[in-house]
């Protein structure tokens, strides 16, 4: 490795990523470079490196996965005017093209043309450096760890759902599935005044997790059983059948089903005399659009408690390791960072 060298993880083949190196990347005018200090494992990253692709898009190898990140600016292009060298920063994945009819309505997020980290063909971060554009950059305050402000990504997800159903104070929520995204969903619910946030999952750790970040009950599934017609609102996270039907029957007539969740195959089953008859709004979701902001701010507002779904570190030289603890989603294990550079006192970067 030379001083223009930067270490990379490459995943080379199916469940198996190997440590390399490749040349630091330059910056156009509108970029920065950051120096990445810590990389969250998302529910995306663990599909391609089991299985090589999701739906369409399939990995070409070697590939560098990661997009939930946070770094340092360590180089500012010529035309970049919001940011200074050692600006600490969360960074949003997605780079549309800005010019198309869904950019312009302020759906970036459905941009055909978008450059989103880690989604094939495009690298990702879980490399030591990283250029992006000004534009999708944004300043994360002091209080706030670079591990924590990795969970802006998840975070607006949940948000983008909620605006997508236009959550109102007051409604009854249920949100099934408590990995990374349904637990920040939990925590959007919660920053937007739902009276009551109720929670499922298997595991009864992360059931706890979540009622500290707001959730007012908690169901352990298969062995509690989830009120039928009483939900306003469900998010749906795992994209399960069977989850997406318990989903439907807990809603209340002319309730909202949000899907999240990729379905473990292509095509799934839905109850759609039951939809008919209950006038159920169904929605999808798809990423995010103009959230990141409002996300930083709703992490700094519960750091005290938002690193309780942080559950494992690891260096990038351990990437074997930390893909394969990722992968343990049955168990306790919620989201695992990994560090492109040491960091100088565990997670205090």
């Amino acid at each position: 490795m030379n001083t223009l060298e930067m270490k990379v993880a490459n995943l080379v083949e199916i469940s198996k990523v190997e440590v390399g190196y490749e040349e630091i990347p330059s910056i156009s005018p509108n970029e920065v470079l950051i120096k990445i200090n810590a990389v969250g494992v998302c529910g995306s990253d663990i599909h391609y490196y089991k299985h090589g692709h999701i739906g369409k898009r399939t990995v070409q190898y070697p590939h560098i996965q990661g997009h939930e990140c946070a770094g340092t600016i360590v180089k500012i292009g010529s035309d970049v005017t919001k940011f200074s060298i050692g600006d600490r920063v969360a960074v949003e994945p997605g780079v549309p093209c800005r010019i198309c009819e869904k950019c312009r309505s302020g759906k970036y997020n459905l941009c055909d043309k978008v450059i989103f980290l880690s989604t094939p063909p495009y690298k990702g971060a879980l490399r030591q450096y990283i250029s992006h554009p000004e534009d999708y950059v944004f300043l994360i305050p002091d209080s706030l760890t670079f591990e924590e402000a990795t969970l802006a990504e998840p975070l607006s997800v949940g948000i983008h759902a909620l605006n997508r159903a236009n959550l109102k104070p007051g409604m009854k929520v249920l949100i099934m599935g408590m990995g990374p995204v349904g637990l920040m969903a939990v925590a959007a619910t919660s920053y937007f005044n739902a009276e009551e946030i109720a929670v499922t999952d298997i595991v009864k750790h992360k059931l706890e997790v979540a009622k500290s970040l707001g959730a007012t009950q908690t169901f352990e599934v298969a062995k509690q059983e989830i009120a039928e017609n009483y939900f306003d609102l469900v998010l749906e996270t795992s994209g399960a059948e069977q989850a997406l039907a318990t989903a439907i029957n807990s809603l209340k007539k002319g309730g909202k089903l949000v899907s999240i969740g990729f379905p473990h195959h292509q095509n799934v089953t839905l109850d759609l005399t039951t939809m008919l008859q209950k006038e159920i709004d169904l929605l999808t979701v798809y990423r995010y659009a103009n959230t990141f902001p409002l996300a930083i701010n709703i992490l700094t507002e519960l750091k005290d408690v938002i690193g309780n779904i942080i559950t494992s570190t690891y260096v990038l030289d351990d990437i074997s390791v930390a893909m394969e603890k990722a992968c343990e989603t049955q168990l306790d294990t919620i989201k695992v960072i990994v560090y492109p550079h040491l960091p100088k006192d565990g997670r205090s970067l």
